[in-house]
């Protein structure tokens, strides 16, 4: 179900929601097809296991959030995001921006060019939105795009319709980018979050395409959230194993498929419209009924769950959230 729950047994990356990838889009502005907009979706609202509510702190302050950009098609990051988060006594915190290029961008690590300082972040349902010449960031809770049933994909795909993310909320990274800072021409996304274990840096989440991880348990799972998108051909076997169990397809077939699920990147072209799987992601895009009809080999195409209809016309485009939330709960739980 997207990437919501990528940690073992539909857990959370060191248990902690706040580490969790949930969704990546991308997609030309509407009105200005020279900037594109790029959009982190991190830590679901509710979670399966434990079952219940998550923590009302955004983000985690000691790890980075990072969205990686090929642009010359080896699946190496060439380009890096990197937002860190800061939070204060009094339960407020506020977003950091760096760039990275080369092989600063490839590596692990928080530096890079500074573009935003202090951006605060959303807690309630007005956007606070921070400008920096070409760039603009906004981060904070937001109502959660991602719309899919859930509980019937739990139930060997018995569909009904119903959007177990309907009335949930996540937690938004929306960065707009000049294409002048990116290329004009077709690029690899992906994102990952980087935690501090013993005084390092460790990659625990990473995640492009949607629902990549439900063809991985255990071993295999944990490496490849840990992996890179350049060593993910070790992993064809694995996704082909999964179809073949999935779809009944035959190992030559499965085999075929796997290789175009693979490398787990997001590829966007910003001269492009936005059209998942073809060119980035819309958030109106229904990559869950792409990904069940690949998954069941077209013999179910659909979860019967249309798109959301609070997404906005304006940045951060995604829609306010849910339930309001306040700096001075997140103090005091803290």
């Amino acid at each position: 179900m997207s990437h919501h729950y990528a940690g073992p047994a539909l857990g959370f990356p060191h248990g902690d929601a706040r580490l969790n990838l949930s969704d990546l889009y991308a997609f030309p502005k509407p009105g200005a097809p020279s900037t594109s907009i790029l959009i982190m979706d991190v830590h679901p609202s509710v979670g399966l296991n434990p079952a219940g509510p998550t923590t009302s702190e955004p983000f985690a302050p000691n790890a980075i959030y990072e969205l990686k950009i090929d642009t010359d098609d080896d699946a190496v990051a060439d380009i890096a995001y990197r937002i860190r988060f800061t939070s204060s006594s009094d339960g407020t915190q506020t977003a950091a921006l760096h760039r990275a290029e080369g092989a600063e961008a490839a590596a692990i690590g928080d530096g890079g060019q500074l573009i935003v300082a202090e951006a605060p972040v959303s807690m309630g349902h007005d956007a606070r939105v921070t400008k920096a010449g070409g760039y603009r960031i906004f981060a904070g809770w937001r109502s959660d795009p991602f719309f899919f049933d859930t509980r019937g994909a739990l139930n060997n795909l018995q569909f009904t319709g119903d959007d177990f993310f309907a009335e949930k909320d996540i937690c938004s990274i929306v960065l707009e980018v000049p294409n002048s800072a990116l290329q004009p021409k077709k690029l690899g996304l992906w994102h990952r979050t980087v935690d501090r274990v013993n005084g390092k840096w460790v990659q625990v989440d990473r995640a492009a395409r949607p629902s990549q991880g439900v063809f991985l348990v255990g071993d295999e799972q944990a490496a490849y959230l840990a992996g890179e998108p350049k060593d993910d051909a070790r992993f064809v076997s694995v996704f082909a194993h999964s179809l073949q169990h999935t779809g009944g397809y035959t190992l030559d077939d499965a085999t075929r498929v796997a290789r175009t699920l693979l490398p787990d990147i997001l590829f966007y072209d910003p001269t492009r419209p936005a059209a998942f799987p073809d060119n980035g992601r819309a958030l109106t895009d229904d990559v869950m009924d792409v990904f069940i009809t690949i998954l069941t080999d077209g013999k179910q195409t659909t979860d019967n769950v249309g798109c959301h209809k609070d997404l906005l016309t304006t940045f951060p485009y995604v829609g306010p959230p849910h339930k309001e939330r306040s700096a001075q709960s997140v103090s005091a739980v803290g």
